[in-house]
């Protein structure tokens, strides 16, 4: 999926209770946060250094003003002054290191101050004390989903935190939160290629609350995988203008544009979203496509000698984007952004050509879409690299791998 544009920002009522927005700041009286120094050594009972360990720069003391340490925390954190909010924190986590409410005020003070190695390590101790903990349930679902770099993994815990939190919400008849877990579990399942649920929950989002623009947005994304091309093209053209989505908007239409072969609106749409984003939309790797077909014959024989015995009498052809009809055959649809497909039984199964098919014609292919890998990559070398992975994809197909098992090799 493309970068999320924007940290949300949670305001969340539940038993006394609150989550907030996750977005590095410096501390407010401009001094740096605790910070990692040279080693220093450790005093063993005689006196000898028996190791080292960094120099901390510690915690100031809570500055609470009377109120309790997780009263203050929660008030230093809605001003802002996250280094406050820490202090406060990490002292009510020692005065009651059993209870979850502390340790997860704790990650919201780390991933607000940017510090989220720390803050994953804060809501791993919330919900290891209280598994269904909604504060830290919701906090744990946006570091993992949005404030840290997507990955599989991350994407799957923040998926598993926003359902857990998704079901409690609802037992509870929290309408609020119901609609905070189901946004955060939308954008989980749409980075994960699971668009069906991520349209479900995008929807359950805007019926809680209508108008909500990273819902509205998540909504677009998942008719798009799921092909409903009309409906998708509808939505995002509401959002060209949007400061936040409209980069994004602008992307999207081209790639619908390009699919009904309109080149040139396609064109003008790309290059708006590059504009607005360089850095999400990068000039596209294209080859001419004799020297797309070119690097995946040379891609095919690198290969070891088992995969190219496997791919024997298999063509593996070059071709621009996906076609609808290889997109729909399939329940859910395959999404319109692959790089690759094998059409056709897995070995060693019966191989029967199509009904329709051309005489001749193989049973058994793989095709490469030029387009889609050439916006995938930043480089001529990733476009290479991206060649040679997504043929190993498509030849796991060929021997019976799904995409879950592909995607645990490294092969997603």
């Amino acid at each position: 999926m493309f970068g999320r544009w924007a940290v949300l920002c949670f305001l969340v009522a539940v038993s006394g209770c609150s989550c907030r927005k996750v977005e590095p700041s410096p501390p407010s009286d401009g001094a740096a946060p605790a910070k990692l120094d040279k080693p220093v050594a450790l005093v063993g009972p005689e006196g000898h250094p028996t190791s080292f360990a960094p120099k901390v720069t510690p915690l100031s003391t809570c500055n609470a003003n009377g109120l309790q340490p997780l009263d203050a925390a929660r008030k230093w954190h809605d001003e802002g002054k996250f280094d406050e909010a820490l202090s406060c924190a990490a002292q009510a986590t020692a005065l009651t290191p059993d209870d979850p409410l502390g340790h997860s005020e704790r990650g919201a003070a780390l991933a607000s101050m940017g510090r989220l190695d720390e803050a994953q390590v804060a809501y791993a101790r919330a919900l290891a004390l209280d598994p269904e903990f909604p504060d830290a349930l919701l906090g744990a679902a946006h570091l993992y989903g949005v404030a840290l770099p997507s990955s599989r993994e991350r994407d799957e815990l923040a998926a598993v935190y926003s359902e857990r939190g998704l079901a409690a919400a609802r037992e509870q008849k929290d309408s609020e939160l119901t609609g905070q877990f189901a946004l955060l579990s939308a954008m989980a399942f749409n980075d994960l290629g699971q668009a069906r649920d991520a349209l479900d929950r995008s929807e359950l989002a805007l019926s809680l609350a209508p108008g909500g623009r990273e819902a509205a947005y998540e909504r677009a994304v998942a008719l798009f995988e799921l092909c409903r091309f009309a409906d998708a093209k509808q939505a995002f053209l509401t959002m060209l203008d949007d400061p936040e989505r409209g980069a994004h908007a602008h992307h999207h239409l081209g790639l619908l544009l390009e699919r009904e072969g309109k080149a040139r609106e396609a064109a003008e749409h790309f290059a708006k979203a590059r504009s607005l984003s360089p850095d999400d939309f990068p000039d596209p790797q294209l080859l001419p496509a004799d020297q797309f077909k070119r690097e995946i014959d040379l891609a095919v024989a690198s290969l070891p000698a088992d995969m190219r015995r496997d791919l024997d009498g298999i063509p593996v052809t070059a071709e621009e984007l996906p076609r609808t009809d290889d997109l729909v055959s399939g329940d859910p649809p395959l999404s319109p952004a692959i790089l690759g497909l094998f059409r056709g039984p897995p070995l060693p199964e019966p191989c029967e050509p199509e009904p329709g098919a051309a005489p001749g014609q193989p049973c058994r292919s793989v095709a490469l879409y030029r387009l889609n890998l050439a916006r995938a990559v930043r480089s001529r070398e990733e476009l290479v690299e991206q060649i040679r992975v997504t043929l190993l994809h498509e030849i796991g197909h060929l021997r019976g791998e799904d995409d879950f098992e592909l995607a645990a090799r490294g092969l997603e």
